[in-house]
C-alpha cells in the first residue's frame, strides 16, 4: 500500500450504549479528543438505530455499521439490507466478525454475500478474518487462507481495493483470550494475507487494501502494531466506548511513524 494511504481507526461499539443520550455524549466526547488528523481516518461502527442521528453529528468523523443482510429486500425479519445502512449515513460495515461467526453462525459463504452487497451500494466493508487457535504446525494459516478465498470469491479484481482487511486473532481477544497477540505476529498474517490476495488478484490491486488489527487493541500496544506490525490502522472493541482510551488510540496512530 502506498505511503500516503491515510492509516484508520475503526471503533466497532457492538451492541453498546444502551441508549441515544449514551450514545451521543460518548460520540461528542471522542470527537473532541483528536484535531487536525491529516494521516489518520475515524470511522465510529455503532449500532444501527443510532446511525441517522449521529450522522448530524459526523463532521471529523466517518459512520459505518455492524452488520447488513444480503438480500436487497423481502421477508427477512430483524435484518438490515446494504442499502437501508447506506442511507442511514453509512460509509463502512463490518462483515464476518468472530462475535458473528460464533454465535450466529455466519459462515464464509455467507461473508461472501455480505461483501458483494455492501459492495454493490458503495459501502467499504471491513471484512473480519482469524484463526481461534494458533497451532504450532501452521493449520491456522490454511484456516486464514480458506476465509480469505471463500469470503473472497468472485469480487471483481477492480473492486478489491475496496475492502478493508481485519485480521482479529479468536484466541487473543476477549475474557477468553489466551495472551495477547504479538506485533511480530500479525506482521507475519499481514505478510501471508498480502500474499493470498496477491495470487488470487494480482500484486498490484492487492497492494491497495488495508490490513488492519483487531485483537483487543489498547494505548499500550499501538506502537509496536504500527512500528513492527506495519498496521495500516485499528479496529477497536472494548476500548471504543472509553473516549480518553479511544482518543489516546487515534493520536498515537496519527503520531506514531512506520520504521
Amino acid at each position: 500500500m502506498s505511503k500516503m494511504s491515510k492509516k484508520i481507526v475503526i471503533a466497532n461499539w457492538k451492541m453498546n450504549p444502551v441508549s441515544f443520550k449514551e450514545a451521543e455524549k460518548l460520540f461528542k466526547n471522542i470527537n473532541k479528543t483528536f484535531f487536525g488528523l491529516k494521516k489518520t481516518e475515524v470511522v465510529i461502527c455503532s449500532p444501527c438505530v443510532y446511525l441517522a442521528k449521529l450522522k448530524n453529528l459526523a463532521k471529523k468523523i466517518k459512520l459505518g455499521g455492524e452488520n447488513i443482510f444480503y438480500e436487497e429486500s423481502g421477508a427477512y425479519t430483524g435484518e438490515i439490507s446494504a442499502e437501508m445502512l447506506y442511507d442511514t449515513g453509512a460509509k463502512y460495515v463490518i462483515l464476518g466478525h468472530s462475535e458473528r461467526r460464533t454465535i450466529f453462525g455466519e459462515t464464509n459463504e455467507d461473508v461472501n454475500k455480505k461483501i458483494k452487497a455492501g459492495l454493490s451500494v458503495g459501502l467499504t466493508p471491513i471484512v473480519c478474518i482469524g484463526e481461534k487457535e494458533r497451532s504450532e504446525n501452521n493449520e491456522y494459516l490454511n484456516f486464514v487462507k480458506e476465509q480469505i478465498e471463500l469470503g473472497f470469491k468472485n469480487i471483481l479484481k477492480t473492486s478489491i481495493g475496496k475492502i478493508i482487511v481485519a485480521y482479529e486473532p479468536v484466541w487473543a481477544i476477549g475474557k477468553n483470550a489466551v495472551r495477547e497477540a504479538t506485533a511480530e505476529e500479525f506482521l507475519e498474517i499481514s505478510i501471508f494475507i498480502k500474499k493470498v490476495l496477491s495470487d488470487k488478484f494480482g500484486a498490484q490491486e492487492a497492494s491497495k487494501v488495508k490490513i488492519i488489527y483487531g485483537g483487543s487493541v489498547n494505548p499500550k500496544n499501538i506502537e509496536a502494531f504500527i512500528k513492527v506490525g506495519q498496521a495500516d490502522g485499528f479496529l477497536v472493541g472494548r476500548a471504543s466506548l472509553d473516549p480518553i482510551k479511544f482518543g489516546e488510540i487515534i493520536n498515537l496512530t496519527e503520531n506514531i511513524s512506520e520504521k
